[in-house]
């Protein structure tokens, strides 16, 4: 017999992302290293932090400020990878419950990230703004609060120390990446596609030459684009969405 449904409370949306929230102080512990490296103050770097909340899209950007890239430049390339928040905000605007008004739509939507969408698609039931602001508020202070201890660290960890954590931000790439692209063949074409274009881009004459937001751009348009080609999805196979 099916136990009822228990309404999701605030607290459990704290508890869920916890987790999520100790994953974050790593990474964002290296991108306030990489702030401050580059020449940012500290509260420059912990307030990029709390007002994007992007992960990979706010390391593209900082670096493209860093190293005086144009504005069209960094607009392009930071709404290139963080479009895929967009497609999470509409599926999940499809499980949240009616009650939940449009200024709290808006406000919830800018903590929508990978591993929030994740926890909070895998729910059972509909999920309410109380859930749901819990669940956002825990993996945020996470996020500023590495930030913070990244940057401040930075003027009295040794050189050594500071290189050894700059490789923590390949090491999550490279985590996300793989796993799913050694159980998907349309994944493992994307990457395999954008890694070869890169390499072009990296060392062949006059190409090499592009700045690195507009090779992102590029690698990413056409890799999806062929991706998108070569495996359509067929209409008729709609996605399973957890109960």
């Amino acid at each position: 017999m099916n136990q009822p449904l228990q309404p999701l409370s605030f607290q459990k949306g704290l508890r869920d992302g916890i987790p999520i929230c100790l994953g974050y102080l790593s990474v964002s512990f290296t991108f306030g290293m990489m702030a401050t490296e580059g020449g940012l103050p500290v509260w420059i770097a912990v307030l990029i932090s709390m007002t994007n909340l992007t992960s990979a899209g706010q390391f593209a950007g900082t670096a493209l400020i860093l190293s005086g890239g144009m504005y069209i430049e960094i607009a392009v390339t930071t709404f290139v990878i963080n479009i895929r928040y967009m497609l999470m905000s509409l599926s999940l605007s499809q499980k949240v419950e009616d009650s939940m008004t449009m200024p709290q739509r808006l406000g919830l939507s800018f903590g929508i990230t990978d591993e929030i969408f994740a926890v909070a698609m895998q729910q059972r039931g509909l999920i309410n703004a109380r859930y749901l602001t819990g669940l956002i508020l825990t993996p945020y202070f996470g996020w500023a609060a590495g930030t913070f201890l990244g940057a401040a660290a930075t003027g009295f960890l040794p050189l050594a120390v500071r290189s050894a954590l700059g490789i923590a931000i390949y090491g999550m790439f490279i985590a996300i990446i793989v796993p799913p692209a050694a159980k998907s063949r349309p994944i493992l074409f994307v990457v395999a596609i954008a890694a070869g274009l890169s390499c072009i881009f990296r060392y062949v004459p006059v190409l090499n030459t592009l700045s690195s937001g507009w090779v992102i751009i590029i690698c990413a348009v056409i890799a999806s684009g062929l991706a998108a080609w070569k495996f359509p999805v067929a209409e008729d196979d709609p996605e399973e969405v957890p109960a």
